[in-house]
Order: C-alpha cells, then structure tokens, then sequence
C-alpha cells in the first residue's frame, strides 16, 4: 500500500488542488469574482429575518361550501330527497328534509355513483353531516375535508411563497413547512425585511370588472386609486389566473410606472369580447379588494396583452408585477412571528465559531507533533488538507453554513486526526515484531483500514439520517460532518499515506520511531 505510480501520485494532488482551489474563492472581490462561487452564510451568522407565517383557512372553506350548494342540490333532486329552509352559512350548509332514512342510507354509501358525480367533486369523504333538529341537517366538511383544504392550501402557499422571494433575488432563503397550517421562512442577509412582508401579506387576488353608471342591485361600491366612489359590477370578467406574465415598465410618453401583462388563449378571448363589447366604459382592476386602476376602454383589446397603470413609484409596480407573476395565494397569510437577528450578532457568532476552531486546530497539532513527532506533521498537513477540501466542497456546492455548520467542521477536525492516530498506533504494534520497516507500515494501514472505515462509514450514516430527517439547524451540522468524513478518508488514505510512504521509503535502511 506504500508504493504509488505517477499516475496515481497526479490525481491524488490534482483533485486535493482543483478543490482547495474553490476554498479561496471565499475571499476574492465581491464585487468583480473570478468565479461566482461561495459559502454563503446563514442567518445565525449574517443577520437577517425570521418570519413564521400561517395560513387563514377560514375564507377557503367558506368558498368551498359555497361550491357545494349546486352539487348538492342535484343530488337531492336525483335521489328524490325532498327539502326546504336551504340555508348557506360560513361553513356549513343547512336544510330540513322530509324523507331523512333514506337521505342518511344514500349520504353514508360511499360507493353511490351520484354521491361521487353530484356531492363532491374531489372526494365524497370530504363532506359530513349532523341531525340538529328533528329533520334539520347540517353539512360541513369532515375532518378528513378540512385536512385535505389544509394540506393543499399550504402546499401552494409555500410554492407561490417560494416564488415570491426567488423573484426578490434574496440568496440561499430556508422555506420550510411547520405542522399542519405554518411555514418558516429564514432569509438571511436580507437588508428589507418590510418589503418581504408587505409582498407574503398580499394574497394578491386579481379580477377585472366593469364599472356601472348606475347604483343598482349587483354591484359594489368602492373607492379608486384616486379617490373616487364608483359602482363595481359584482360580476366577474377575468381573474389573475388567467395572466401568463407581468413586468414593469415605463411609458414611453411620461416614463411613468406602469404593469405590463399578457394573458393565455382563454384570457385574451374574454378579454378582446369584453373591451369590444364596451367600448367607452370603464374598467376596474381590483386587487384584493381594492381598486388599483379603473382605466376607460379607448378601443378593442384583441391582442392578449394589456397595461395596468395608476399612481405608482417604480418600486411599487415591480412588486406588483411580481405578485401577478408568482400568482395568488389560496388564502391569505398571517405572520405570527418574527424576529431580525442583527450582522453584530452574526459577526460574534462568526468570531466564537473560527475562535473555537482555531483553539481546537493548536491543540491538535501539538498533540500531533509531541506524539509523533515527524509523522506528527504528516498528519498536521494532512489536517489542513482536509479543511480546505472541506471548506472546497462547501464553496462549490454554495452550501448555507450556519452555527451547527461550524460545529460539525469542529468535530471533522477531531475526528480527521483520529484516523490517523488509529493508523500510526497499529504501525507501532507492527513494528514489534516485523524486521521490515517498509513491511511493518504497509501492513499497518492494512490492518487499520477496516477499524477506520467502519468507524466514518457509520458516522456518515448517522450524518445521512440526521440530513434526510433533521430540520435547519441539523441538516446544517449534518452535512459539513459527512462531508468532513469524506475529505477525512481521502486525506488519511491519500495524502498522509503518500507522504508517510516518501519519508519510509527514503529511510528503510535506517530506523524510525513513531515516538
């Protein structure tokens, strides 16, 4: 195991520079990098905002229930179940009904067609019932229903969260689901945090509807950009779900800020029909339940593509531009927590973190040294080896690097000389009893093979399941560790055995000591 082709001796240190080489770009002009590559620091370790948001169901379910009542109906009137007091409430739908047996038998068979086919678009489990009278039912979602709604509506908001904050340009942002109705949201470095929680406050629901010249049933009043009470047709003409792409831009007569969208096939059509069909009548653009433009229509729009304008800086259109984008939440968003770690405190982290280390790196080598002296050394740069192999692989992964990050770096160090150590005592056993020194050492990193490997190797699986199970804070620890493992094995194996092979073989005629 001492001897080495040339070959072999290339790509040993062709593979520990070309990754050492990443370590450096850490510290290059930020401003101008060779290559755009770094470890980027968590929110521990930089500052920045910790928000932990919840979902608000309430107006989902309300809107769900609502869906049923025409489904629901059909049902009735199918199976000849006859009914009165049909009343929709927040979340629940309640009636009286004659022929109860027979509407309980029907409900509770959960393999009738027309339960499936009339009930419940989604799932005919969804929904449940309760006797509050005599003969008066109440229908609202089953347990199950409103885990479904939960599990969905969280899903998208962390998607459309996701794309929020991608489209900010915040680096390495952590989102995460938090039980059954919360995300985390860690956005470390970020200098605005108000602009971020202006943008995940906005469930940014979009729909166009006319304006009407008369005050009459079927319309809403409500107050425009600039002031001004007008009658809002109830009816809806397009939503939001129909924009394709919206960006900011500016007109080329006032450079005023304005939203620029398009719209799909479906859009468009409803779109050229309702500009063509009112020609000289204005048209609302709400967004969540304020009017944000109430341009006239000057002429047909055909085209699927529009202007929204109104009174905004060029900040305020391009977030407006960014919600259409990223699309609208299902339900709105409440922050129940918050808190904005400072870059001094991330400064003290940082300086305690690289002090710990830099304490636990001299005493190590000391202790190498004075143990074994030469091979000591070996094992010394081996170590430094291995940290700029480590910090290497870090940089081109771009991985976060957090305080738990630091501290499996900490326990690399440890368990890195380990190895070593586990080789140089099993060599001195070997030179007890062989005459061969060359013998002696090859046999030694032999024999402490499988003692070392089985060591790492079920350390690296500690380090796998802590990543595949852990949150944050650990996944952080648990990859600088097994990746620390990985650059420990190459470095033990590697470089200390090249090195201690170059030191033996130039003196197998003399006698050496590991002590």
């Amino acid at each position: 195991m001492l001897n080495f082709s040339k070959i072999n001796i290339f790509f040993i240190y062709f593979i520990f520079l070309l990754i050492s080489f990443f370590s450096i770009l850490n510290f290059q002009d930020k401003e101008d990098p060779f290559i755009d590559k770094k470890v980027n620091l968590g929110l521990d370790l930089q500052g920045g905002s910790y928000l932990l948001l919840e979902i608000d169901t309430s107006p989902l379910i309300k809107e769900r229930i609502q869906s049923k009542v025409i489904p629901f109906k059909k049902f009735l009137q199918v199976n000849d179940i006859f009914y009165s007091n049909f009343r929709i409430k927040e979340d629940n739908l309640t009636l009286s009904i004659e022929n109860l047996n027979k509407f309980e038998k029907i409900f509770f068979n959960r393999e009738n067609n027309s339960i499936n086919s009339y009930i419940d678009n989604y799932n005919a489990h969804e929904l449940t019932f309760e006797l509050i009278s005599e003969k008066e039912v109440k229908i609202f979602f089953s347990k199950y229903g409103i885990l479904n709604i939960n599990n969905s509506a969280l899903n998208q908001s962390i998607e459309i969260v996701r794309r929020r904050i991608d489209d900010v340009g915040t680096k390495e942002p952590t989102i995460l689901q938090r039980g059954d109705k919360r995300i985390l949201v860690e956005l470390p470095g970020l200098k605005d945090p108000e602009r971020i929680k202006n943008l995940l406050g906005k469930t940014a629901q979009l729909n166009f509807r006319l304006v009407s010249e008369n005050d009459e049933f079927g319309v809403d009043k409500m107050t425009s950009e600039i002031g001004e009470e007008l009658n809002i047709s109830k009816r809806i003409i397009m939503s939001g779900e129909n924009l394709i792409d919206a960006q900011p831009r500016l007109t080329n007569q006032s450079n005023q800020p304005t939203v620029f969208f398009s719209l799909d096939r479906v859009g468009a059509q409803k779109f050229g029909r309702t500009t063509t069909d009112n020609v000289g009548k204005r048209l609302a653009i709400i967004l969540d339940g304020k009017i944000i433009s109430a341009p006239s229509i000057n002429e047909p729009i055909t085209g699927g593509s529009g202007v929204i304008s109104g009174n905004f800086s060029f900040q305020e259109a391009t977030d407006l531009a960014l919600l259409l984008r990223s699309g609208a939440l299902p339900t709105p968003l409440n922050i129940v927590e918050e808190r904005t770690v400072g870059p001094d405190l991330g400064e003290d982290s940082i300086k305690s973190g690289v002090f710990s280390l830099i304490i636990g790196f001299i005493l190590v080598i000391f202790f190498m040294l004075f143990k074994y002296k030469l091979f000591g050394v070996v094992a010394n740069l081996a170590l430094v080896a291995n940290l700029l192999m480590l910090v290497g692989i870090l940089t081109i992964l771009e991985v976060t690097l957090t305080l738990p990050g630091i501290a499996g770096i900490i326990l690399t160090v440890g368990m890195a000389v380990d190895a070593n150590v586990l080789i140089f005592e099993r060599i001195k056993e070997e030179l007890k009893t062989e005459k061969s020194i060359i013998h002696a050492f090859d046999m030694g990193y032999k024999k402490a093979k499988i003692t070392v490997l089985d060591a790492n190797i079920t350390t690296l699986i500690a380090a796998v399941i802590l990543f595949a199970f852990g949150s944050g804070p650990v996944k952080g620890f648990a990859i600088t560790l097994g990746i620390g493992i990985i650059t420990t094995l190459y470095s033990a194996y590697f470089l200390a055995r090249h090195l201690t092979s170059s030191i033996v073989l130039n003196k197998k005629e003399g006698s050496i000591k590991l002590q």
